[in-house]
């Protein structure tokens, strides 16, 4: 959808953890065919408390399918601004899919994992190529913010002044791109993704402890059945 195509069998949707969304939730999984494969288990609690509830899809159209399920992605605002935010599209044959915004999108990328630092590259790349011609105010902002290839950086940093003074207050690496120094960019960038992975273990370990937790009392149940 967004131009970074990246082949997975594992769907993640993003749902606001109300009784009601819930009980629809719940009737789309009965469809699918789907059941809960792992821990936590498909309770709003740990929905809220930021876990995935993890599902796997016996449907014949959908076999082997995997549905991570969340309402809190770290860095993210809540559900809501979320909402607001989404891109709507329509398929040719009337299926219309909401998806998470592309900004919101990239930041929901920022984890620990090795894969998820090329696709936001890719993202804003494909982003940058396609609306840099005539680009808003927004999307300036969001390449300056968001971008991780240096030439793409120096490059917005030379065409917009303005917002790149306004931008380098909360990402103080753009200094480097103001003074076209690709070398001095790229270290700078690897120093922020470092500092990122580090939030996202920080924020993932209390979360650990807690399925480490659930496994153990499952454990002990089944032990004693």
């Amino acid at each position: 959808f967004y131009g970074a195509a990246e082949f997975s069998r594992d769907c993640d949707v993003v749902v606001l953890a109300s009784d009601e969304n819930v009980g629809r939730l719940n009737a789309a999984l009965a469809e699918l065919l789907a059941s809960c494969i792992a821990v936590p288990p498909f309770e709003r609690q740990y929905l809220e408390r930021g876990h995935a509830v993890h599902f796997r899809c016996q449907h014949p159209e959908a076999k082997g399918i995997r549905l991570d399920v969340m309402t809190v992605l770290r860095g993210c605002d809540g559900f809501e601004s979320l909402w607001e935010r989404r891109l709507t599209l329509q398929d040719t044959d009337g299926t219309v899919y909401e998806l998470l915004g592309i900004e919101d999108l990239v930041i929901a990328k920022k984890t620990q994992r090795d894969k998820d630092w090329p696709m936001i590259r890719r993202l804003v790349e494909a982003h940058y190529e396609e609306f840099q011609s005539n680009p808003t105010v927004d999307q300036v902002r969001f390449w300056l913010r968001e971008s991780r290839t240096p030439d793409t950086l120096i490059r917005v940093a030379a065409d917009h002044p303005e917002i790149l003074r306004e931008i380098i207050r909360t990402r103080p690496l753009l200094a480097e791109a103001m003074a076209a120094s690709c070398s001095a960019l790229l270290q700078e960038l690897r120093q922020e993704e470092k500092e990122e992975r580090g939030k996202d273990e920080a924020y993932w370990r209390p979360l650990r402890r807690e399925l480490e937790k659930l496994r153990f009392d499952r454990g002990q149940k089944r032990c004693k059945e």
